[in-house]
């Protein structure tokens, strides 16, 4: 029962009743899993180009830039670092004062290492009046970490990973906002010297994003000598998703209908907003320092020239048929290209009559394309790529996450176990047609691949709804390529003390 204080929530965040109708029928069916044909590899549809190859594909981005295109580096930003300080919010807590667990002892044996270090003994100064090695030196370890996490201090355990002084340089400490500036000049730049730069951010948050970038954007700027076009945007009010007790009902809190942010596939909404050609996909705390940026910048120019020559073949062949005048050779040699090169595959083509077939390669063909790259798996938790079948009972690639893997079957279970790659969020799309008109990628989303999660509010348990992940369903009617590159090229920060590993430093 919607009650007129419940419409007026609605309208404001722009959610319509049939949207919350939709929303309660999937917590009453579930979410089905996806059928898998195999997890993919090197000898099951990823690509592992050889030398020559590479070359080619590198120098089909350089081709590519030189045109005028417009290019977006994509960033999502918006979540909170809280997460990556749980450890040390658990020191806080704890019964005892002094490092106990591996992970606090190294924390406090390597603190000089941070690049935060200097702002943290500022902070201490300024509230405690003693430096860090005092705090220590006297056993007051628990105030340190005060004065890193509490709004007070740092207040590094409530802004989000971007605002943070990851790496050390000789000219002082650089956030990932910053590196992901230096990684745009390096290979997002376009024809005309410009990097677009678009980072999403939550709305408590968008204003210190700002300052940072307005104060560091000159030096880069010109370090690089290139143009930044940086925008923000947030999640939409629009993609949140209501709540339900444990009887699939609403769940209110103190009698309003309790919303929650509908998880990254929200953001497939904020991607369709770019204006752009290309767009690469990287997560916000997936940097190096310079130093080791050579892999990164060289992979990502690789995997943005895999998707231009395969965007380029596609058109050519969605012309071929657009004109009506093509033989039953070039209809089979298209007809590879979809099987093999996009890695698409229909059991019942053979069946189809040949205007049918036709018609089934037009649909394949003209999609949103993306490239992903994949390192071998080295036990991350988190996605991986998958052979899965689709509801038009195709077969494509699929980046899939555990919770849409029947993982009570042994058999799909061994394959999500024994994958040899894992989804390190580096994707690169083409999201325009062949006639240059940009897809509406809404449209290419599958709504049966989102799922439920177990959360509670005000001590009482609730059901939510996790939209389709942005590189999951909710990109599942895309084409998909996936290429293999280097393990050097991610090293995400989960944890404060991934920071003192050696890429890190």
């Amino acid at each position: 029962m919607i009650t007129p204080q419940d419409q007026d929530l609605l309208d404001l965040k722009g959610i319509t009743q049939a949207q919350i109708e939709e929303q309660l029928h999937c917590f009453e069916t579930g979410f089905s899993y996806l059928k898998l044909e195999a997890a993919a590899s090197v000898e099951k549809g990823i690509l592992s180009p050889d030398e020559e190859e590479q070359k080619e594909f590198l120098e089909a981005w350089q081709h590519y830039i030189r045109q005028d295109r417009t290019i977006v580096k994509f960033v999502p930003a918006s979540g909170a670092a809280s997460r990556m300080f749980k450890n040390l919010f658990e020191f806080l807590d704890a019964d005892y004062n002094e490092p106990q667990t591996g992970f606090e002892k190294e924390f406090f044996g390597r603190i000089t290492d941070f690049a935060f270090y200097g702002d943290l003994n500022e902070a201490c100064l300024r509230n405690n009046g003693k430096d860090i090695p005092a705090l220590i030196g006297e056993g007051s370890y628990k105030t340190v970490v005060e004065n890193l996490l509490a709004e007070a201090g740092l207040n590094y355990g409530a802004l989000p990973k971007g605002l943070l002084k990851f790496h050390k340089y000789p000219d002082g400490e650089r956030t990932p906002v910053e590196e992901h500036l230096v990684e745009g000049a390096l290979y997002a730049a376009g024809k005309a010297g410009k990097a677009n730069i678009h980072f999403t951010v939550s709305t408590e948050h968008k204003a210190l994003f700002q300052a940072l970038i307005n104060e560091k954007i000159a030096k880069y700027s010109e370090k690089y000598n290139i143009d930044y076009n940086i925008s923000f945007s947030e999640q939409k009010p629009s993609t949140d998703t209501i709540a339900v007790d444990m009887e699939n009902k609403p769940f209110r809190d103190n009698g309003k209908l309790l919303f929650r942010p509908g998880g990254h596939g929200a953001l497939i909404e904020n991607l369709n907003d770019l204006d752009a050609d290309v767009i690469f996909i990287k997560n916000i705390d997936n940097v190096v320092p310079d130093r080791l940026k050579g892999d990164t910048v060289l992979y990502k120019k690789l995997i943005a020239g895999v998707l231009v020559a395969l965007q380029k073949q596609a058109f050519e062949y969605l012309e071929l048929l657009d004109g009506g005048t093509y033989t039953d050779e070039q209809i089979m040699e298209v007809l590879q290209f979809v099987q093999k090169k996009l890695f698409c595959k229909n059991p019942e083509t053979k069946d189809l009559e040949d205007v049918e077939l036709v018609l089934y390669l037009k649909k394949k063909l003209n999609r949103p394309i993306r490239v992903c790259g994949m390192v071998k798996n080295v036990g991350e938790p988190g996605g991986g790529p998958f052979l899965a079948y689709n509801s038009d009972g195709t077969i494509s690639l699929q980046i899939l996450e555990s919770s849409q893997i029947d993982m009570s079957d042994p058999q799909k279970r061994e394959m999500f176990e024994k994958g040899t790659h894992f989804n390190p969020v580096d994707l690169v799309c083409a999201v325009r047609n062949y006639k240059g008109h940009k897809f509406d990628l809404v449209n290419f989303v599958d709504k049966a691949a989102g799922f439920i999660s177990y959360k509670s509010k005000s001590g009482k348990e609730l059901k939510a709804l996790e939209l389709p992940g942005l590189w999951n369903g909710a990109m599942s009617d895309w084409n998909t390529v996936f290429v293999e590159v280097p393990l050097s090229t991610f090293n995400p920060v989960k944890t404060v003390n991934d920071l003192l590993r050696p890429e890190h430093q």
